[in-house]
Parts: structure tokens; C-alpha cells; sequence
């Protein structure tokens, strides 16, 4: 037998240990390897990034979900359902026994079509409303824990499905954290429907001893009154499991997502681009913005200052329809806008919102915008006036 024999067959472990440890040469009954409850793959250290969550989502339809609040869910609202619609359940039933015992002997089922409608009207009226509620109820327990998703990747043909691995699927199985958490989760479960219907009948049981005597409707209603009592506290009960339950398929779920340090860095590199790549680019445009720097800052009259977060070169003549924006720079750029500047001897002006208003509205080569006019034309006339002192003052030093 295969399966046996790879399920039994001592570890790599276990056999160094019996190797160190001579006396001992075959492994003692019910000999139990803990690594069996090991992780599926080794080296998933990372915790999974969200394109990884967001994958398995959208791309394989892997969610955290735990069917033990759907199957809670499920059980309480039809159940309330039921309680809160009894009257109206037990009159159709009624109506139904009534029209159909009365014509017993004046209808043919297999000559009278009458028979089929009538007993599809009754059905609908019954079933129909706890269908829907029960319905709802699904949609409801799922949408609270996924929000609303619709996949068909889960029904999917998979060839691995019809010839598993028998050896990794009784190890998935039977000696995993998942199958142990399931085993208990399933003991708690019969113990909570046992003790639920203990009690309840011990509570009633004098009730239930005398309906022997009772009438029919009195009998009737009792049972179905502790019936319904039963399912919706065993519907509440299964309620508070499906917490914890939920909790360990979120933790199961994240694990069986967790990523290698290679992984995250090749995500990475698919997302964002190989760093070194993005580095050489950011290389290359910190040259090209210094060399148009160079070429078009000489042009410049005024250069406007946050005064070191932001600097915005301006340019005006007759010849153009507006102030216009030569460079701009922000931080390092913004430094060596200013220092070029100083060197060139255009003239610097520290002017906060005007900087920062410029840099963040208007691009390299536009025109300032007719909102920003009255300010910078200020500041021009301010330039303007400082060069014609410095002019002066030249001529009457050179006299």
C-alpha cells in the first residue's frame, strides 16, 4: 500500500535521531512526526503584500471566509422566520388538508390537472417565503465577510483535483493545524446541539410524557414550539463559534499567502519597476533639467523663493502675451536654481505663496496665470527699480 507506506515512513528527522541513538532502530508505535503539522512551503517568512491579496481575490477567488457563520446565519433567519410566520405557515397548511380531504373522493389526480395547480399554489405560499429568507440570509453572511464578489474560479476543472497527491493530501488532511482546529471545532459543535436538546426536553419532559393524552393541535404546537426553540439557540450558539472560527480561517487564510523575501522583491520590481532601472532614469533627468537650467535661467528676469522649498524662474518682455515660467525646481533643484542664479546675477526674491501657487499651477514654458498677474508685475516693477539704483550708482561711482 503506498499511501500507508508514505504516511509510516519515518522521517529524515526521526532517522537522524535513531541514527545518534542506536538501541532505538524502528520508530515506536503510533509514532507521530511533527513535522507532518509543518508549513507547506519553507522560506515564506513575509507576510503577503496586498497585489498578493488583491490576486488571489480578483485572479483565483481566494478569500477569508468561514462557513460557520454562513451555516449560522443560515439556520437563524429561517428559523426566526419560521417563528414569526407560524400563523400564516399553519393556516395555508390547514387550508391545504381541508381542500384536499374534502374532495378526496371528487378528485382524480391522474385525469384532473386542478390537483397539481392547487398543490403547486399551497407549496408556493409555504415554501416560497423561507426560501427567500434563506436566500437572503446567504447573501447576506457573505457579502459581511467578503463584500460583494461573484467568481466562477473556484468551480474550475483542475486535473490535480480528480488524481490528488494522496500522500500531501492525507498530510493536508488529517495532520495539519487546519484539520486539528476542525476536529475540535466539530466536537464543540455536537456538544452544543446535545446539550441545547437536553436541556430544552428536560425542561419540557413533563409536557412531552403527557401529549399522549393531549389533543391533536395541542400536540402539535408544543413539539413545534420546542423544535423552534431548539433551532434558533443552537442557531446563536453556532453564532459565537463562527467568531473565533472566522478569526482562524483570516490567520489560515494570510499564512497560506505569506511570501518568500525573493517574492516581495520580484512584486516589487513588477509594480514599481526594477530600482536600479528608476535610479538610471532619475540619473538621467537630474541631468537634462541642469542642462536646460543652464540654457534658460540666463534668459530669466526675476526668480521667485519659497525661499527653499520652491524657486520659479520668470521671464517677461513686450514680445510676450504674459509672464512666463522658464524653470522650476523643488528641494536640490530648487538650491541650484538659486545658486545659478546668484551666479548669473539674476535677481532673487522671496515671495512664499506666489512661489508655491507657481510651481504646483503652472508648468515649465506657460504663461502665469491672469490671477497671479498684479503680484508679479509688482514684484518686476520692485526688480525693475533695483537694477536702475544699481545702474546709478555705478555711473556716479565710475565719474
Amino acid at each position: 500500500m503506498p499511501i500507508i507506506d508514505e504516511l509510516t515512513r519515518p522521517s529524515p528527522l526521526y532517522a537522524a535521531y535513531t541514527a545518534r541513538n542506536v538501541p532505538c532502530r524502528e520508530p515506536p508505535p503510533f509514532f507521530i512526526d511533527l513535522q507532518w503539522f509543518a508549513a507547506e512551503d519553507e522560506g515564506r517568512t513575509e507576510e503577503p503584500t496586498e497585489t498578493r491579496i488583491r490576486k488571489a481575490r480578483e485572479e483565483d477567488g481566494r478569500v477569508a471566509k468561514s462557513q460557520e457563520l454562513i451555516g449560522a446565519i443560515g439556520l437563524l433567519f429561517p428559523a426566526l422566520a419560521i417563528l414569526f410566520l407560524a400563523p400564516y405557515l399553519l393556516r395555508n397548511c390547514m387550508d391545504m388538508v381541508k381542500f384536499f380531504f374534502s374532495r378526496a373522493v371528487e378528485l382524480d389526480p391522474g385525469r384532473d390537472r386542478i390537483v397539481f395547480g392547487v398543490f403547486l399554489s399551497y407549496f408556493a405560499r409555504l415554501a416560497l417565503p423561507l426560501l427567500g429568507i434563506a436566500l437572503a440570509a446567504a447573501l447576506f453572511s457573505n457579502i459581511i465577510q467578503v463584500g460583494l464578489m461573484f467568481t466562477t474560479k473556484p468551480l474550475g476543472f483542475k486535473f490535480e483535483r480528480v488524481i490528488p497527491n494522496f500522500g500531501a493530501y492525507f498530510q493536508k488532511t488529517l495532520f495539519s493545524t487546519n484539520s486539528l482546529f476542525n476536529f475540535f471545532k466539530s466536537i464543540v459543535k455536537m456538544a452544543i446541539v446535545g446539550g441545547i436538546a437536553f436541556f430544552l426536553i428536560r425542561s419540557d419532559i413533563e409536557k412531552l410524557a403527557n401529549l399522549q393524552s393531549a389533543e391533536l393541535y395541542l400536540s402539535v404546537t408544543t413539539v413545534a414550539s420546542l423544535a423552534i426553540r431548539l433551532l434558533i439557540f443552537t442557531a446563536l450558539l453556532l453564532l459565537l463559534l463562527s467568531i473565533p472560527d472566522y478569526m482562524f480561517q483570516r490567520s489560515q487564510f494570510r499564512e497560506s499567502l505569506k511570501m518568500s523575501r525573493q517574492d516581495v522583491i520580484e512584486e516589487r520590481r513588477q509594480d514599481e519597476g526594477d530600482p536600479r532601472i528608476k535610479a538610471r532614469l532619475r540619473r538621467r533627468m537630474q541631468e537634462l533639467l541642469a542642462v536646460k537650467i543652464r540654457e534658460e535661467l540666463p534668459k530669466a528676469d526675476v526668480v521667485i523663493t519659497n525661499p527653499t522649498h520652491f524657486a520659479v524662474a520668470l521671464q517677461y518682455n513686450r514680445n510676450l502675451e504674459g509672464p512666463r515660467v522658464l524653470v522650476k525646481g523643488e528641494d536640490d533643484l530648487a538650491l541650484r536654481i538659486k545658486r545659478l542664479a546668484a551666479e548669473l546675477g539674476v535677481p532673487i526674491v522671496e515671495n512664499k505663496p506666489l512661489a508655491r501657487a507657481l510651481y504646483a499651477e503652472v508648468e515649465i514654458g506657460a504663461y502665469v496665470p491672469v490671477k497671479y498677474w498684479a503680484v508679479v508685475a509688482e514684484i518686476l516693477k520692485r526688480v525693475k527699480t533695483m537694477d536702475e539704483y544699481r545702474r546709478l550708482a555705478g555711473l556716479s561711482g565710475d565719474s
